[in-house]
């Protein structure tokens, strides 16, 4: 049993008024999301399965130095429909560890 991580990275954040995705957002000098990919990391995550959307072409650009699985969930249909597009990247007996991010955990 491993442990494989999804991060859930595709809101268009509108009430943030960016043309940035909101998980680009900089907190303590990086993107919010690359808080959370660390700490993906930092678990031991055998991988990190990142569902995006919204501003796709910006998050590639901006995480590229990152080794992740690159979902994209083409209509945005709610966290359910997020995890559900990650089932090929999942192994049966994985342990999964859903994270959002734009909650970037320290």
């Amino acid at each position: 049993m491993s442990l494989n991580t999804v991060i859930l990275a595709a809101g268009k954040g509108t009430r943030m008024r960016s043309n940035l995705p909101k998980v680009l957002h900089p907190i303590a000098g990086k993107p919010m999301v690359q808080h959370v990919i660390d700490n993906a990391v930092a678990l031991g995550a055998r991988a990190t399965n990142l569902v995006f959307g919204h501003g796709g072409e910006q998050l590639k650009k901006a995480l590229a130095n990152n080794d992740v699985n690159w979902v994209l969930q083409e209509e945005q249909l709610g966290t359910g429909h997020a995890v559900a597009v990650t089932t090929s990247h999942i192994k049966d007996d994985d342990t999964v560890l859903i994270l959002y991010g734009d909650v970037p955990l320290t």
